[in-house]
């Protein structure tokens, strides 16, 4: 029976297997100008996200300078040993580590939060010219760098800044009870989650009106017509008819939160706040690049990656258990 079957079987799957082929290249030829739209692309994903990978064999080596590949001494594990276990490193690398995942995770709270109600409200406004001149100062920021964006956050934070005069102005503190702001180093958390959504929430608010001119006008109508106000409409037309946007980019988001950053934390950090500001990025410049030790350097790299990775497929796993829209 088993001969049969697989005898009646073979031809059938001989078969399948030119008709998909046929069907590959058919659909190839179809769509040639995207295919070709995309080689620079591909290219460009090849040269500079899969060949670097080559470099993960450092983490394993005592890396010299200079030497060929085939005389590097390989030593296992013993780098990421050093990055938990050292006594040297083990203790700043953890501090960073954990600073990484909570202005990662404040980031992700704040971000989607006042992205997603920006996008309702400027939804709800009905006046063309006043929704675009809202949307422009919205979007601005983002167009700046860190390096202006971070000399404009050290000013009005500071002492003489336009903060502390308002504090003075309305009587919260006296002259010469100024505060450093960036001075205080459990405060700077907050500082980079309030900078960062300064910087792109209008940014962050594009997909989601996007999403929202998709929603069939007529639902609104219906809903009004059944007299539900504006919050109501939001909640139970609005937000169900963006859910798979923002899931997909929460998912996103989770595969990004050992990724915090590097340019503000580097440029707002000081002594003074260095145990909130340091994040594995900086680590990785200043006791890996820095100090010349690549070994160790790649090996905090490595870390950050695999457990990005594996994030973005815990949080795509979740989704499709619950019966949520995924990536793939």
């Amino acid at each position: 029976m088993e001969k049969s079957a697989a005898l009646t079987t073979s031809p059938s799957t001989l078969e399948n297997k030119p008709r998909g082929l046929k069907l590959f290249f058919q659909r190839l030829v179809q769509q040639r100008m995207l295919v070709l739209m995309s080689v620079p692309f591909v290219i460009w994903l090849v040269i500079f996200k899969y060949v670097p990978i080559w470099g993960w064999t450092i983490a394993f080596q005592d890396y010299q300078p200079g030497l060929k590949f085939s005389e590097q001494q390989w030593v296992g594990f013993k780098h990421f040993k050093i990055l938990f276990t050292d006594e040297t490193f083990s203790e700043q690398f953890l501090r960073s580590v954990r600073n990484t995942l909570a202005m990662s995770g404040i980031n992700l709270v704040l971000g989607f939060v006042s992205a997603i109600a920006l996008a309702l409200l400027l939804n709800e406004v009905k006046k063309v010219a006043f929704k675009r001149t809202v949307q422009t100062v919205s979007y601005l920021p983002h167009f700046i760098s860190w390096v202006v964006a971070a000399g404009i956050i050290q000013t009005t934070l500071a002492t003489d800044g336009v903060i502390n005069e308002l504090l003075k102005l309305f009587g919260v503190i006296n002259n010469g009870q100024e505060i450093l702001f960036l001075g205080k180093a459990n405060w700077f958390w907050g500082i980079f989650g309030a900078s960062t959504v300064w910087k792109d929430i209008g940014w962050n608010t594009i997909v989601y009106l996007a999403a929202m001119s998709s929603i069939d006008p007529s639902q609104y109508e219906a809903a009004e017509m059944d007299g539900a106000g504006r919050l109501k409409r939001m909640w139970h037309i609005t937000l169900p008819g963006i859910k798979p946007v923002i899931i997909v980019l929460l998912i996103m988001n989770i595969g990004y939160l050992m990724e915090s950053g590097f340019e503000p934390q580097y440029l707002l950090g000081n002594p003074m706040n260095v145990d909130y500001s340091e994040n594995i990025d900086i680590f990785v410049l200043k006791y890996g690049l820095q100090q010349f030790n690549f070994p160790l350097a790649t090996a905090a790299g490595m870390f950050k990656t695999v457990v990005s990775f594996v994030l973005l497929f815990a949080a795509n796993h979740v989704a499709k258990r619950m019966g949520q829209d995924r990536l793939f």
